[in-house]
């Protein structure tokens, strides 16, 4: 399975630099003389084959690494301790790497490497989030529909600070990706700020298997379909196929298509959906290379959606869901609506190298038909539309008891959410008083839950649950994407 990062690997990928003699039908003696002259900074080989005199060739050598040399002899010679050789180069690698102060581009090591690999192809279990490094900070994307870490209230540009304890700051995406992965059943405590919040939330999370579903279709009034996709995987665009098929057959005549926290992925997916809605000969996206090429992909002949169609996007809409959104706007005169995306205009490169250690590196841009670059700036949509202020409350840990004299911000946001839902907490402070337990008394009744006026465990997550099912009915961006379809 490739990545939008690893996708241009085969096409892209430079043959490595190799040269070789090859004498057949006699025996031939190679001897090589090797001459340095470090202040001149130059090789000299002499190459004597057979009874042939010796040949001069000469050789350039890299005298922007005269520093690194020195830096590598005084560590080995001088150091006080044994030094691991190839550690230091590990290092020297990796330092390079950081110092392009680019999100996308990481160096692992061999055993980094194989713990990865085994993380991603053992099983797909985990917490279901697509993480990205942001100045230094471990950075939500967007969590997977259906996952526990939706379940548990992460959200897009949510920062994690700490994993069960151990700070994150400084660390690379995939060094998060080890310490937050786990096997089901087994638990993981985030501590996450969010902009809403000046203090780190603790937020622990029972890892699960993460759905491997990507669309999910529904029929609403007016023969409106809305169908979401959670992100490009092997069989999106055969499984859109389908939805869409079904979505026919019960009378579609208009369609929203819901890219909101689609962290990306597949290239080839983004390419095979956009070609869906742009007319043939049409530009889905261009590559932008650094000597100055740039590469067009167009849209091809095919089974083309006709309907009128809305879609929408938000700052967990990233990568290739960006592709397809910037194609379906700029290229077929799709109305986007919701909030401007995540902002990833880049194309990346993975090198393995024969010990086994991985590095990956920004090779290119990728701009939109129109030849903008979204990085870091997303996509604006033609109508931008924001949640209601209660979808960006903190999640309330359900192993906290919140109860009548608890004074907690926690206990502020539970206020906010019972009022929203239609239960009177009183005045909505930081301050869990009578009011505020009667409420939450009338939520348990409401709800088949032991009424005990105490904010814990099942009553904590059914608050958490319930709040998403009435964000999700009165979903501003797609009552929005709803009013502008029925005017087509």
């Amino acid at each position: 399975m490739r990545s939008l990062e690893e996708d241009q690997n085969q096409v892209n990928k430079s043959p490595q630099n190799s040269s070789f003699i090859q004498i057949k039908k006699f025996r031939f003696i190679i001897l090589i003389f090797l001459t340095v002259l470090a202040t001149a900074g130059i090789t000299i080989l002499a190459l004597s084959f057979a009874n042939n005199k010796a040949a001069s060739v000469v050789m350039q050598e890299r005298k922007e690494f005269h520093k690194l040399y020195e830096a590598y002899d005084v560590m080995k010679k001088q150091y006080f301790a044994d030094v691991d050789e190839e550690a230091l180069v590990d290092g020297a690698i990796d330092g390079m790497v950081k110092s392009l102060d680019d999100p996308y581009s990481d160096y692992m090591t061999k055993e980094e490497s194989e713990k990865f690999e085994e993380s991603i192809t053992s099983s797909f279990e985990g917490i279901g989030a697509e993480i990205q490094e942001i100045d230094g900070d471990i950075v939500i994307v967007s969590p997977v529909k259906g996952s526990p870490a939706e379940k548990a209230g992460l959200k897009p540009n949510d920062k994690i600070v700490e994993v069960d304890g151990k700070s994150v700051q400084g660390i690379s995406a995939n060094e998060a990706v080890l310490l937050i992965r786990g096997k089901k059943g087994t638990k993981v405590t985030l501590s996450i700020i969010r902009q809403a919040s000046e203090d780190p939330i603790k937020i622990t999370i029972t890892r699960d298997e993460i759905p491997m579903n990507t669309v999910y279709p529904e029929m609403l009034e007016g023969g409106i379909a809305k169908i979401q996709i959670t992100s490009f995987s092997t069989h999106t665009d055969k499984d859109l196929e389908t939805a869409l098929k079904e979505m026919e057959e019960k009378g579609m005549k208009r369609l929203i298509l819901d890219l909101r926290k689609n962290p990306g992925g597949l290239l080839e997916q983004a390419i095979d959906i956009s070609n869906m809605f742009v007319p043939e000969g049409k530009t889905l996206f261009q590559v932008a290379y650094k000597n100055g090429q740039v590469e067009k992909y167009v849209a091809e002949d095919g089974k083309k959606i006709t309907v009128p169609t809305v879609i929408l996007i938000d700052e967990g809409s990233a990568s290739a869901a960006e592709i397809l959104a910037a194609a379906a706007s700029e290229s077929a005169n799709i109305t986007l609506v919701g909030k401007t995306s995540f902002g990833k205009g880049t194309v990346q490169q993975a090198e393995e190298f024969k010990d086994g250690s991985n590095l990956k590196y920004t090779m290119a841009k990728w701009l939109t038909p129109k030849g903008n670059w979204i990085n870091e700036k997303g996509i604006e949509p033609d109508y931008p539309v924001s949640l209601p202020e209660y979808a960006d409350l903190p999640y309330i840990n359900p192993e906290k008891e919140l109860k009548e004299d608890t004074a907690a911000s926690d206990v502020n946001t539970a206020e906010q959410i019972l009022k929203e839902l239609g239960y009177n907490p009183g005045k909505v402070d930081s301050y869990f008083d009578p009011d505020t337990k009667r409420a939450v008394m009338e939520f348990q009744k409401a709800n088949n839950i032991e009424v005990t006026g105490v904010l814990s465990g099942e009553t904590t997550v059914t608050l958490m649950t319930k709040i998403q099912e009435h964000l999700q009915k009165n979903d501003p961006q797609l009552k929005k994407a709803v009013d502008i379809l029925q005017t087509k």
